[in-house]
């Protein structure tokens, strides 16, 4: 049987890339992390670290072991949790992270939902891109985090450090215009048609998206703008900066002086879920997941405007 100590030092080494380091993480010596390391690749019959001058690197034996590692030690918190709560009749808590706008838009009724049945949950939002909110949910730090991938697939694999991808709902890409702009009122717009406009980026990981399009129908992307926040590319459209390729979800819903227009194929889209561990899901966890999932339900779709 593999021991969890020993599980617990390789997890060090893997997030220090150093014996050194992790012994002085763990307050031991360098000597006796090496030999906790060797003991365990005894008893596994296999390496789990390669050692060289520049450090130690882990194996894919021993990856597989750290991404165990993290499903166990996030088990055990929970369960740990759990025997305190039901010593202590101590408050139940749930934490959940966010990227900016699913936060605003998708979170928020759904808490409303959530707390209207469950109004003593201690609730803690993180907000965090999902390439920083998955090893949160990994480590049991957070419940579940709610995030998103754009073309191709989500953003684990099947057995990825025992993480889950559900599905919550597709988010098509719309035009973001200036309400006088030419286009304005169209059923949809292709990206050929924006040839020649200046863009507005609201989100650093479109800018690839869209110079993949845009070489696709032949012509090369004009920024405007490199932002990291849809609402305000929304504003810089409206002060005719440029326009925008802005998720339907995170559409303002202050249209004031803009106009919105579906994006027709072939186009990018963005998809919306919720990361899970694989482990027993927390009720509280799959209670939340419920009330999202009642929450799109629920969304109203945007019209052209």
């Amino acid at each position: 049987m593999i021991d969890v100590r020993r599980l617990a030092v390789l997890r060090e080494v893997a997030r220090h890339g150093s014996f050194n380091q992790a012994a002085v993480a763990l307050r031991l010596t360098a000597s006796a992390v090496s030999q906790q390391i060797s003991a365990l690749e005894r008893s596994l019959g296999t390496a789990v670290v390669a050692r060289s001058t520049r450090g130690v690197e882990l194996t894919q034996a021993g990856r597989v072991l750290v991404e165990a590692s993290d499903a166990i030690s996030a088990e055990l918190a929970d369960a740990e949790e759990e025997i305190a709560r039901l010593v202590t009749a101590r408050t139940e808590r749930l934490t959940v992270a966010t990227f900016t706008s699913g936060g605003q838009r998708l979170l928020p009724p759904a808490l409303l939902r959530f707390t209207g049945e469950h109004p003593a949950v201690e609730l803690t939002v993180v907000e965090n891109e999902p390439e920083d909110s998955l090893p949160l949910v990994r480590s049991g730090a957070a419940d579940l985090a709610l995030a998103y991938h754009f073309d191709g697939p989500p953003p684990i694999r099947p057995g990825d450090g025992g993480l889950v991808w559900t599905p919550l709902v597709d988010d098509p890409m719309w035009i973001v215009l200036p309400a006088a702009h030419p286009l304005a009122g169209r059923e949809s717009v292709t990206i050929a048609e924006l040839a020649g406009e200046r863009w507005v980026h609201g989100c650093l990981m479109i800018v690839d998206l869209l110079d993949h399009y845009a070489a696709m129908a032949g012509f090369e992307v004009r920024t405007a703008c490199r932002g990291t926040d849809y609402v305000f590319a929304q504003s810089l459209v409206r002060a005719g900066v440029g326009i925008a390729m802005i998720p339907q979800v995170a559409l303002t819903a202050d249209l004031g002086g803009l106009a919105t227009v579906p994006l027709a194929p072939p186009c990018p889209s963005r998809f919306i879920g919720t990361v899970t561990a694989s482990r027993r899901p927390r009720p509280l966890a799959a209670a939340l997941l419920r009330a999202l999932h009642e929450t799109v339900d629920c969304l109203p779709l945007p019209a052209a405007h």
